[in-house]
């Protein structure tokens, strides 16, 4: 048996075994146009990635990544009512030669009230609070001011300056003014510096002690060396009364000076 093949009229004969079959259509190949695109699409895109690397993660022009701490301010010159630091036992060496803060120029500023500026008869102008008598230069070299409990000690250049010494080293071992510190039973020292204003050098201490009749006294000391000589002044008072210590103390180093 053969199939039966039905003709149309003026038409070709087509012979169809078994399904239809779907013909694929002819793949194109890519020319070289198209790669050409291809590689300037994938060469924009990493340029564009580096941009917004760039722009987003990398540091700025100036940032070195970490901030820089600002730079402390010089400490600051004590005032009179300053409360004085934790005093340490006596012989106990306590502060340092490291150059501290000038104060203020001598005779700087006009004077508080109370006070007075006196041209001493032995060469030097000081401030002292007013009613404060002056008694004649002992013979240790020394005039005294003073009322009542308190009292300003000046001494205008009665020891010259040795070779190497320090006033720090004059003030600990030589001074005069605090044999009683150094004699004494029961004494304290706190403050202990070394100053320098130019080219002139200075130290300064606080010191407390028992006078010979028992009562302990707060001392505010300062030794200057001018022309090769150290001048001293110092204030004693009542142990309780650190603050009108302090307040003669500063109003004397702030004035003091050589001559009228």
């Amino acid at each position: 048996r053969g199939e039966v093949v039905r003709r149309r009229r003026g038409g070709s004969t087509e012979v169809v075994h078994g399904r239809h079959r779907h013909k694929k259509p002819p793949r194109r190949e890519r020319g070289p146009g198209s790669l050409g695109r291809s590689l300037l699409v994938g060469v924009l895109l990493l340029l564009t990635g580096a941009v917004l690397y760039a722009v987003l993660f990398m540091p700025k022009a100036g940032d070195d990544g970490d901030a820089t701490l600002p730079q402390g301010n010089p400490r600051p010159t004590p005032s009179g009512a300053e409360q004085p630091p934790p005093s340490t036992p006596a012989g106990e060496k306590t502060g340092s030669a490291a150059t501290s803060d000038a104060p203020p120029a001598p005779g700087s500023g006009p004077l508080p009230k109370g006070y007075e500026q006196r041209t001493d008869p032995e060469g030097f102008t000081v401030a002292v609070p007013q009613g404060w008598q002056r008694r004649p230069m002992n013979d240790a070299g020394q005039i005294r001011y003073g009322d009542g409990d308190f009292t300003l000690i000046v001494v205008p250049g009665r020891d010259r300056v040795r070779d190497g010494e320090d006033p720090l080293d004059y003030q600990r071992d030589r001074e005069r003014e605090l044999e009683p510190f150094r004699s004494s039973s029961w004494s304290t020292s706190s403050g202990l510096r070394r100053i320098e204003v130019g080219q002139r050098v200075m130290a300064e201490g606080q010191y407390t002690w028992q006078d010979s009749s028992g009562r302990e006294v707060y001392v505010r000391n300062r030794v200057v060396v001018i022309e090769g000589r150290y001048h001293v002044l110092q204030v004693i008072g009542p142990g309780d009364r650190r603050e009108r210590v302090s307040e003669a103390y500063e109003q004397a180093v702030a004035v003091y000076r050589k001559g009228g």
